[in-house]
């Protein structure tokens, strides 16, 4: 590793929901840090990824789908979170679905930074009739006065390496902010909360209400055996029973895949424990967001 010739950055994904922006830094990362779901929302906070190669260290910030929809206050906590990741950033990459540019894509289009690179990223290719393809990247160059237009499939891994390669040229040469062998920058107690709430999303698809989210009560952790308490927190009674399920039934079944997803990013035992709290208007709520761990 050359210091002189070493470069380091921050690069934002940004776009709207369900692009793949997740599933795209996941892919880049080759490790899953970041939760994916086909349901919009799914990220509702700021995550950074952090690969290191012999030449450069990436930094990638997965934002939350910016949300022109709906106006409540959770919605709002996660515009403030797009926003605010674009405060600092050496790079953006604007996220959009191939064969898709539609007015939610140009209203996150306007939040990209002046003066910042601004590469289009156009994911899910293999989803779309390579015939299509030319024309769209035609289409989509005249959207903004774009750095570079990469496509790419995140789920397949096509395109991964070129987009690497061309992300590098954006980054300023310097030292590495972050240890080579550091995956992201967030706790293990919040990624906890993470992987519980994806598997909500999983298990329950159109079914899950969308006030339901995760607190993490209690953490511990003992001789490489960690004690995750936690909390699943919805609107409504009515709620309560979705995730429960038949007998507790659905409920094992998201804290069973929870914790081995948890096993095997923290290299270690997880014991998960877990019920179902109802707590009306949590997500208009400013004072309830805070508790919950939204800035």
């Amino acid at each position: 590793m050359d210091p002189a010739s070493f470069r380091c950055g921050v690069i934002a994904l940004i776009g709207r929901p369900n692009v793949g922006k997740s599933t795209l830094q996941n892919a880049l990362l080759g490790q899953k840090i970041s939760i994916t779901s086909r349901k919009p929302q799914t990220t509702r906070r700021s995550l950074r990824g952090v690969l290191t190669t012999a030449t450069a260290q990436f930094i990638f910030v997965d934002t939350p789908g910016f949300q022109t929809r709906h106006r409540g206050a959770l919605n709002r906590s996660m515009n403030r979170s797009v926003r605010s990741a674009l405060g600092e950033i050496d790079a953006a990459a604007l996220v959009v679905e191939a064969g898709e540019f539609g007015a939610e894509d140009r209203a996150v289009l306007k939040l990209a930074p002046a003066g910042t690179a601004l590469l289009l990223v156009v994911n899910k290719v293999d989803a779309l009739e390579p015939s299509r393809l030319p024309a769209f990247l035609k289409e989509a160059a005249g959207e903004a006065e774009f750095a570079e237009i990469v496509p790419v499939s995140a789920r397949r891994r096509k395109g991964l390496g070129e987009l690497l390669r061309t992300l590098e040229r954006y980054l300023p040469e310097q030292p590495a902010i972050h240890p080579a062998d550091e995956i992201t920058d967030r706790n293990e107690r919040l990624l906890a909360a993470d992987f519980i709430r994806e598997k909500l999303f999983r298990y329950l698809g159109q079914e899950l209400p969308y006030g339901a989210d995760v607190e993490i009560e209690k953490f511990e952790e003992l001789r490489g055996l960690r004690r995750i308490y936690a909390a699943i927190v919805v609107e409504k009674e009515g709620h309560k029973a979705i995730v429960i399920g038949a007998r507790g039934a659905k409920l094992r079944e998201i804290v069973t895949a929870a914790r081995l997803d948890m096993g095997k990013l923290f290299g270690g035992e997880v014991y998960l424990e877990t019920w179902v709290r109802v707590r009306g208007g949590w997500t208009d709520d400013e004072a309830a967001l805070r508790r919950m761990g939204y800035g």
